[in-house]
């Protein structure tokens, strides 16, 4: 029963026309959220009394940091759905998802690189957070091109999402590696178990931001499985009847 209510409700025509009702909004109030939230962390949030201005890259670091990893958590969800019940949906999000997830992954490294220059010295260090986000990073390179080097795109699906389940144990890695070795790179400043060390006046920005991003990286997502989805659909009926 189960089975046939995940294929009732996850076919690729419900998808497109349930996200095209939803996406202007979405779109829309991602943007409004992000602008906010970097408007106030750079032009009004109090100077940092140890690191300056320079922490103000928290708004593009923080969340592109945390969405590189929730990006490819929902990559491992969709990826054991198509495996378990064959949704062909699951891999058309985990092909989409892979595209946002290199890019918002991409961003944090890079953002982090400009904050290590002031606040360690240096652009780069082999640390255990930034290695093993790098490495996110090659995973996610990896699943696109994996699934590019296919000509027949069920078997590309399937190896793809069999790869999208293995990486996944570097998402625990990437959390708690903070917290297992010796690295440059601090704890986290929020978490669910002992509240916040940030003050509420940089804090509250920085949710904003979050939110915002997540909103964002939702609609961009859903732009890039749409056009994906339309590109394996074409041959339907109901693509013909859309386009």
């Amino acid at each position: 029963m189960f089975s046939s209510f995940v294929h009732r409700f996850s076919s690729p025509k419900s998808y497109v026309e349930i996200t095209r009702k939803f996406f202007p909004y979405i779109s829309l109030f991602g943007f409004l959220l992000l602008l906010i939230g970097w408007i106030w962390g750079l032009a009004f949030a109090p100077e940092d009394a140890v690191q300056g201005n320079s922490y103000r890259i928290i708004y593009l670091h923080v969340p592109a940091s945390i969405f590189a990893q929730l990006v490819y958590f929902f990559m491992s969800i969709c990826a054991l759905i198509h495996l378990v019940w064959r949704v062909k949906l699951a891999a058309y999000l985990i092909k989409s998802a892979a595209l946002v997830g290199a890019m918002i992954t991409f961003i944090a490294l890079f953002s982090g690189s400009i904050w290590g220059i002031p606040t360690w010295g240096t652009w780069w260090q082999w640390d255990a957070r930034i290695t093993s986000t790098l490495i996110l990073f090659i995973m996610y390179l990896g699943i696109i091109t994996l699934h590019g080097s296919f000509s027949n795109l069920e078997k590309a699906d399937r190896l793809m999402s069999i790869l999208v389940v293995v990486g996944v144990v570097n998402i625990p890695i990437i959390k708690k590696s903070v917290d297992w070795w010796s690295t440059l790179h601090q704890s986290a400043s929020i978490t669910i178990s002992d509240g916040t060390s940030i003050d509420p006046s940089m804090l509250y920005p920085l949710l904003i931001s979050i939110f915002g991003m997540g909103l964002t990286l939702i609609s961009l997502g859903i732009l890039s499985s749409k056009f994906y989805i339309l590109t394996r659909e074409k041959n339907k009926k109901w693509v013909q009847s859309y386009v």
